[in-house]
């Protein structure tokens, strides 16, 4: 059984943490209608949604995959590079903790999960505003036990690694190179975004399938030609937040 961990959005993600974009209204309400379809399409993939309640003081609560890296034999704990979003990890780890062993980086390291991509058995970690150098050791001391190698990537011109690159098949990256360099990521195959859509590199990997957003539809039709099953789903409100389709939930078996 494939589970997904979500949280509702909260009613303060008006007030969100914003770097690369700016600043517009947002629509609570039609976030909100967004985030349901998105776990509505988790659903329709055989996904078991364990969903839990908004936080109304933490604006950015409902990106929870910044809040943990989950592996296969422990979930490791953030320290999130925005001190507004630290508050968020703790309910987190109790939700994770009937699935999975807990880890925590320590200070001074910062790390947010968006900047984390597994692949294989290498952790690729986006140094960004967010991730700080310290976070790469950090995190090799807990994973490096369980045969996991840690990687940093530079990225520039996006929040997270996740922006800039994400998985669409266990041999194959959706990639705007742009903002991050192909070269670091091995012998691995790629998908380059439409040069018009640069924001449409963040895909989520579930199985064999992918969740994708609807806002990308010439990156789209390029990612179609390696993957089968993609479920569309909207969430361009929760976009102007700084949020995309792996932000949302935390995936593990």
């Amino acid at each position: 059984m494939t589970i997904a961990l979500t949280r509702a959005v909260s009613p303060a993600l008006a007030q969100c943490e914003l770097t690369h974009i700016d600043r517009v209204s947002i629509d609570v309400n039609r976030a909100r209608l967004q985030h349901c379809e998105y776990e509505n399409a988790l659903r329709r993939l055989g996904v078991e949604v364990k969903a839990l309640e908004a936080e109304p003081e933490l604006p950015d609560s409902v990106f929870v995959e910044d809040t943990a890296v989950v592996l296969d034999e422990l979930a490791v704990m953030t320290r999130p590079g925005a001190v507004s979003r630290r508050a968020e990890v703790q309910t987190i780890a109790q939700a994770l903790a009937p699935y999975r062993k807990l880890a925590w980086v320590p200070e001074p390291a910062t790390i947010d999960g968006g900047d984390v991509l597994r692949f294989g058995k290498t952790l690729y970690v986006g140094l960004s505003t967010r991730s700080n150098e310290a976070c790469i050791g950090a995190l090799r001391a807990l994973v490096q036990p369980f045969g996991y190698r840690v990687q940093g990537v530079a990225l520039s011109g996006c929040l997270h690694l996740k922006t800039a690159v994400t998985a669409i098949s266990g041999e194959r990256l959706l990639i705007n190179p742009n903002w991050v360099n192909p070269g670091d990521f091995g012998s691995a195959a790629f998908v380059e975004v439409h040069p018009n859509e640069p924001f449409g590199a963040n895909a989520l990997l579930i199985g064999e399938a992918v969740i994708y957003p609807t806002t990308f539809p010439r990156t789209l039709e390029r990612v179609a030609q390696f993957v089968k099953t993609i479920e569309c789903v909207d969430v361009s409100e929760l976009a102007k937040a700084e949020g995309a389709v792996t932000c949302c939930s935390l995936v593990l078996e």
